[in-house]
């Protein structure tokens, strides 16, 4: 004898069946993770070949820092309207735009004439991933019914292990391997198949929702996101070049300006029509302000570290794309490990201790990795590398796969594309400033003009500086956790009266990006 438990449906979406003969939503399942595994495995993959593109193409550390950044920050002033189009117009219909022309730029990216096509089409590859990133939540959360969703975000843990481990390890065949003379290319390449694949088989299985009332797209509020992003990012990036010109800094306070125009705006936009961009309400519930706090900082010092990290180890330490990608093992099974214990046995049982446990845990990894860089120098070996690492690992699984869902436990369901949107859009505007910040942090503390001998004790010197940073940044991470419900709420009653668990993530998609990117989470992150 089979079950069923259904949600109640809504005017504008199905009813989510939860009867094991319904297979239709696990391949639908299966498609959107898979568009989260690519977005997450590219990110990973770039960080690896950096030094690569840097050397074919001749570009300077700052379009280095573009060709990363500039994803993230397009990625990242995009995710909130992605997530508003997918509520308005259809969470598949946007997944199918986003998943379309997230292949196209990355056929753009791999043929690439010169670093400022690359730059341009990174950024074009971000502005589409933020289209298809909201809608993997959304359509998880609207396809799935509640008590379906654990198993669910198992497996998007599973993901986050998996593509943090294939992501550095493919990223450096593909480089070592150069084929077909294509040197770096085939990373995006690679991206074609599973994109046109993703986009033909989602088109049959993926179930269209929408939010349950008409919404209209906010463009004045779509404006002051963009503006007041590149107003803060873009001076971060350039300024060292630049040598820290005045525009840059007035450029950086005026963003703080239009922050406050846009929170203006919004209140506005709400009492007028219900059709903000940013749903200012989703603040007043506790956990997610405060996750929101703990995802922008965290991403802040992800986008840190996981630069530097490729930079000391490939261009400080001489090593190869294939021994950099290998070394990062460890990390990768670490955080795979940890991220599947702690969503389904440790935070049930120890709440936003598990969260507090992992920063204190990447810390101490991190505290080791200073202590090993220092005391064996350009002699340090990958297998020396692995202690800190493993203990980073843990750390980070133990945060990232339990994050999300805590925060978002407590919003309504008819938000969850507004929120899932909002909340990728702080980590990843964290990570981007991260990246702009690795000007300050990691090549302000080297000089311009090294001898050859120079470089490696420089690049170690200046990766050890950065370190003690990140530990600084998880520091405070720890203590804003505090803020986090002790436990998460395991159901909230949307605004239509109907009763979920709210759960729309177990894991930000993109990531790990990480390499661990661990994005799902966009491993958020960057990792080698």
């Amino acid at each position: 004898m089979t079950s069923s438990t259904s949600l109640p449906s809504t005017a504008s979406g199905p009813t989510v069946s939860s009867d094991p003969s319904d297979r239709r939503r696990w391949f639908a399942l299966a498609i959107v993770m898979t568009a989260a595994f690519m977005d997450l495995v590219d990110v990973t993959i770039v960080n690896i070949a950096v030094p690569s593109i840097q050397q074919d193409t001749g570009a300077s550390f700052s379009s280095i820092q573009w060709i990363t950044a500039g994803y993230a920050l397009a990625f990242a002033a995009g995710l909130i309207t992605g997530g508003r189009l997918g509520d308005i117009y259809g969470r598949k219909r946007l997944f199918l735009i986003g998943i379309g022309g997230f292949t196209l730029a990355s056929a753009l990216c791999g043929f690439a004439a010169n670093p400022e096509m690359l730059v341009a089409s990174r950024i074009l590859q971000g502005g589409t991933a933020a289209l298809m990133v909201p809608q993997v939540l959304s359509i998880v959360h609207a396809t799935f019914p509640a008590h379906e969703r654990g198993k669910v975000f198992g497996l998007f843990g599973a993901i986050v292990g998996l593509g943090a481990v294939l992501g550095p390890l493919l990223g450096a065949l593909l480089t070592e391997w150069n084929i077909a003379g294509l040197e770096w290319r085939p990373i995006f390449l690679i991206n074609l198949p599973v994109g046109i694949a993703g986009l033909i088989l989602g088109r049959k299985f993926i179930t269209e929702s929408k939010a349950p009332k008409a919404l209209r797209l906010d463009l004045i509020g779509v404006a002051l996101v963009t503006l007041g992003l590149l107003m803060l990012i873009y001076p971060l990036t350039r300024g060292r070049e630049l040598g820290w010109p005045l525009w840059g800094h007035v450029s950086m306070v005026g963003s703080l300006l239009v922050f406050f125009a846009l929170v203006v705006f919004e209140r506005g936009k709400a009492r007028k029509d219900g059709s903000p961009l940013v749903e200012l309400s989703l603040f007043r519930v506790k956990s997610f302000a405060a996750g929101i706090a703990v995802q922008l900082t965290f991403g802040l010092g992800l986008g840190i570290f996981f630069l530097v990290w490729t930079l000391y180890m490939q261009m400080g330490l001489g090593w190869s794309a294939l021994k950099a990608g290998t070394t990062g093992i460890p990390f990768s099974i670490a955080v795979s490990f940890a991220a599947g214990i702690s969503v389904q046995k440790l935070v049930p049982r120890f709440g936003r201790k598990v969260l507090q446990a992992g920063a204190l845990l990447m810390i101490v990894g991190l505290l080791l990795y200073i202590w090993e860089s220092d005391r064996y120098g350009m002699g340090i070996a990958s297998w020396q590398m692995a202690l800190p690492l493993v203990v980073m690992g843990v750390g980070m699984g133990l945060i990232v796969a339990p994050l999300t869902d805590m925060v978002l436990s407590e919003v309504p369901k008819e938000h969850s594309g507004s929120a899932s949107g909002l909340i990728n859009t702080v980590q990843q505007m964290g990570n981007a400033l991260g990246l702009g910040l690795v000007s300050v942090v990691f090549f302000g503390s080297i000089g311009d003009r090294l001898a050859p001998q120079q470089v490696g004790p420089a690049f170690a010197e200046a990766f050890q500086h950065s370190l003690w940073y990140v530990a600084g940044v998880l520091a405070v991470i720890f203590l804003v956790m505090f803020a986090l419900p002790t436990r998460p709420r395991q159901h909230v009653e949307g605004g239509d009266g109907t009763v979920d668990d709210g759960s729309v993530s177990a894991t930000s998609v993109s990531g790990a990006g990480t390499g661990a990117g661990a994005e799902l989470g966009k491993e958020p992150a960057l990792t080698p």
